[in-house]
C-alpha cells in the first residue's frame, strides 16, 4: 500500500532476521520501583534536611528563552558572600554552589540575596550534641516550632499569572493617534539620536564662537 499524503516514501532495509536485533526491557516498572524505594529510605536517612538543596533564581539562556524565570544550578560566589555566608558552610546547611555562573545583573543578583537571607532566617538547625550548642543552632524553644518541609523543592517560585485589561471603548482621541507612525519616529530617533546629539553640540560651539566675535 503506497504512502498517504505528500510524506517520505518508506524504504526500511530490514532483513528476515530483523527480530534479532530488537532490544526489549520489561522491567521499567520494577525499576521505577526500585528509585522510588531509594528516594524513601534517603528522605528518612536525612530527615528531618530537606531532600533537596535551594536553587537560585535565573533566566533561561538565549534571547528567545530569556523571558522564562526558573530556577537555577547553584549560587555564586559572589551572591554568597553579600549574604554573609561562607562557600563550606553554604555545602552544609543545602545550599547550592555553582562557581561557573557569573551575575550579569544587579537586579537578579539582589533577589538571589534576598532569597539567600530568607531562607537562612527560616532555617532551624539541629544541634549535634543538645547540651552544648554551637553558633547558629537553633535553641529549644525553636525545636518546637519547627515543621517538615514536604517535597523535593526548597523555597520554589511562586506562579505569575498575567491579568488581562477589561474592554474599553476607544474614543476619538484615540482614534485619531497613528501608532505605526510613533513606532517609526521612535526607531529613527533611537537610531539618529547620537548624530543628531552631535550636530547639536557643534551648533552650540560655532554660535558660542560666533558670540565671542
Amino acid at each position: 500500500m503506497p504512502a498517504s499524503g505528500n510524506g517520505m516514501v518508506p524504504n526500511a532495509h530490514q532483513r528476515k532476521d530483523w527480530q534479532k536485533m530488537i532490544k526489549t526491557w520489561f522491567n521499567q516498572p520494577a525499576r521505577a520501583q526500585r528509585r522510588h524505594n531509594k528516594r524513601v529510605s534517603k528522605a528518612r536517612a536525612v530527615a528531618p534536611r530537606p531532600l533537596g538543596l535551594l536553587r537560585p533564581i535565573c533566566r533561561s539562556a538565549s534571547i528567545r528563552h530569556n523571558n522564562r524565570v526558573r530556577l537555577g544550578r547553584g549560587f555564586t560566589n559572589h551572591e554568597l558572600r553579600f549574604a554573609k555566608i561562607s562557600k563550606k558552610d553554604a555545602l552544609k546547611i543545602g545550599i547550592a554552589v555553582d562557581r561557573r555562573r557569573r551575575s550579569k545583573s544587579n537586579e537578579a543578583m539582589q533577589a538571589n540575596i534576598q532569597r539567600l537571607r530568607e531562607y537562612r532566617r527560616k532555617l532551624i538547625l539541629f544541634p549535634k550534641n543538645s547540651k552544648k550548642t554551637k553558633k547558629g543552632e537553633a535553641s529549644a524553644a525553636e525545636l518546637k516550632l519547627a515543621t517538615q518541609l514536604k517535597g523535593k523543592i526548597v523555597m520554589p517560585l511562586k506562579k505569575y499569572r498575567f491579568h488581562l485589561d477589561a474592554a474599553q471603548v476607544i474614543d476619538p482621541k484615540l482614534r485619531r493617534t497613528d501608532v505605526y507612525s510613533m513606532l517609526i519616529d521612535a526607531r529613527s530617533t533611537e537610531r539618529k539620536w547620537g548624530m543628531r546629539a552631535k550636530k547639536a553640540r557643534e551648533a552650540a560651539e560655532e554660535a558660542n564662537v560666533i558670540g565671542k566675535k
